[in-house]
């Protein structure tokens, strides 16, 4: 692991595809190994700056990430893509066609895309992309950005683990009414109306003058200067907006550096996976072949009307305690 390590903190972007998928494994063996890389990799101390996006499907994640990405590449900047695709609950596949969307840059030689199937995780992200980032950090990208699965108003938690989380939206995406949705709204750093361009562009400065109304009944948060969370239209076909944008998350990322919020929000966000690690762990002990056969004899119990959900649940509880 020591010397998988030191490839990554060099660079080498085969030892660090290898160890996206260790840690993204749940084999015992793997886990651990996994842990010491980490470890190993955590005394290097480097940083990038997280970017989580979130949007709804259709909206041009894809082609933002690509042109954004493509524009930081030519400010001489390093950039990691972690594309997070949905998985079917039917068959548990995954297209992972985002470096295909991503055609230009995924030639790029300081460019890493690296696409996970979400395997149903709840959030718009798979479980280990928090590890995948803190391999991206290692390896020296700047700039890390996570691309969620795009499903509404659920995909908070990309917010725990980014240091700026951007909501894009379409044009003509809703009233003011819409935009005081509280979920994501409250998460997000910025908002980004993209498509701004050809018949859509009049629809889009509406669309983000609205949003931008609908921020400003929001109850303001201690992590944001003047005038943030804000709304900005980009079109990511044409280009626009995307070197304000940057301008913009690159003065909030700096002003929350220089006021202590960063290492504060790093620090919030580390207690709250390891609150998430001990609730997984404790999940993975139904996954054993006592525990599914017990879980299996309380449901039919259940489903022939014997005992109540609750009942049968405090007895599987109890179980559990005694093993």
């Amino acid at each position: 692991m020591d010397s998988l390590g030191d490839k990554i903190l060099n660079g080498d972007r085969r030892a660090l595809a290898r160890a996206i998928t260790l840690v993204e494994s749940g084999r015992a063996d793997h886990r651990a190994q996994a842990s010491e890389l980490l470890a190993h990799l955590a005394k290097a101390g480097r940083q990038s700056l997280r970017v989580g996006l979130s949007g709804t499907p259709g909206v041009g994640k894809s082609t933002f990430i690509e042109s954004f990405g493509m524009m930081l590449i030519e400010q001489g900047l390093r950039v990691a893509v972690l594309a997070v695709d949905p998985s079917s609950t039917r068959s548990g596949g995954s297209i992972l066609g985002d470096k295909t969307r991503m055609e230009r840059l995924s030639r790029e030689k300081n460019a890493f895309i690296r696409p996970s199937p979400s395997q149903s995780h709840l959030g718009g992200v798979a479980r280990r992309t928090r590890e995948a980032i803190a391999l991206c950090e290692a390896a020296g990208f700047d700039v890390v950005l996570i691309e969620t699965v795009g499903v509404g108003q659920s995909e908070t938690v990309v917010s725990e683990m980014s240091d700026l989380f951007l909501l894009l939206l379409a044009p003509a995406g809703g009233d003011e009414l819409q935009g005081v949705k509280r979920g994501i709204m409250e998460m997000a750093d910025m908002i980004l109306v993209n498509k701004a361009d050809g018949d859509l562009k009049a629809t889009a400065t509406r669309t983000c003058a609205d949003y931008a109304g609908a921020l400003r009944l929001l109850r303001k948060r201690p992590q944001d200067p003047e005038g943030f969370p804000k709304a900005m239209t980009v079109s990511a076909v044409e280009k626009h907006g995307l070197d304000q944008a940057w301008d913009e998350m690159t003065t909030l990322s700096g002003w929350r550096r220089e006021n202590g919020h960063w290492d504060g929000n790093r620090a919030a966000q580390a207690r709250f996976w390891f609150d998430q690690e001990v609730r997984y762990a404790l999940l993975s002990r139904l996954d054993t072949p006592t525990a599914r056969a017990e879980m299996d004899r309380l449901g039919a119990a259940v489903g022939a009307g014997n005992l109540s959900p609750t009942a049968a649940a405090d007895r599987m509880l109890s179980i559990l305690a005694t093993h």
